[in-house]
C-alpha cells in the first residue's frame, strides 16, 4: 500500500494511514461535533474505507444522527483524541477528523454543514457553499475520474457574509 497521508492521536498510541487521496473535506457545525471537539465546529475528511489502515486500540461511541442513521465515533482510549467515524449513510467510507492528520494542510474544505447550529463566534470561510443541515450527498466521480462526494439536491448557498453562518439553532445570534 502506497501511503498518501498519515495521522493519529495526541499521545500517538493510535495511528492511521490512507492509500487514497481525500474525497471531500467539510466543516460541520452540528451540536455533536461541537461537543465532541470542544470547539465551534469540526472539520472532517472522507476517504474510502478500503484505503484506511489503523494501528492501536480505539474506543467507540455510537449514537443516532438526526437523519436516523447510526454514527460510530472512534477515539483514543488513552488521550481521548477523536480520530474518525463511520456512518450508515456513508457505507464504504471513513470520515477522519482532519485535525488528527499529520499534515492537515492537505485538506481543503469544500462546504459547511449544519449552519443552523453554528455559534456566533466561530467564523468560517463565507465563500464556501453552506447548508443549514446535512448536505444531501452521495459518493460519485469527479471530472478527473477521482472519487468525490457529489451533491444531489443543489440546495447549497454561497454566503456573501459571515452573518448567515452566525444564526443559532432558533434564528438567534
Amino acid at each position: 500500500m502506497d501511503i498518501v497521508f498519515e495521522g493519529g492521536c495526541l499521545c500517538e498510541a493510535v495511528r492511521y494511514s490512507s492509500s487514497s487521496e481525500l474525497i471531500t473535506t467539510v466543516h460541520c457545525c452540528c451540536r455533536d461535533c461541537r461537543k465532541i471537539g470542544g470547539t465551534g465546529h469540526a472539520t472532517h475528511s472522507v476517504i474510502p474505507a478500503d484505503s484506511f489502515e489503523l494501528t492501536g486500540n480505539v474506543s467507540e461511541f455510537a449514537c443516532t444522527a438526526d437523519s436516523g442513521n447510526r454514527i460510530n465515533r472512534f477515539f483514543c482510549p488513552k488521550c481521548g483524541s477523536a480520530i474518525y467515524h463511520t456512518r450508515d449513510g456513508l457505507k464504504g467510507l471513513v470520515v477522519i477528523r482532519t485535525s488528527s492528520m499529520d499534515d492537515p494542510e492537505i485538506a481543503r474544505p469544500d462546504r459547511v454543514i449544519y449552519t443552523s447550529s453554528a455559534v456566533s463566534w466561530d467564523h468560517l470561510d463565507p465563500t464556501l457553499p453552506s447548508f443549514e443541515k446535512m448536505s444531501n450527498v452521495k459518493p460519485g466521480v469527479g471530472k478527473d475520474g477521482s472519487s468525490r462526494i457529489v451533491g444531489i439536491d443543489g440546495r447549497h448557498r454561497n454566503h456573501s457574509n459571515q452573518e448567515s453562518l452566525k444564526t443559532g439553532p432558533r434564528g438567534q445570534t
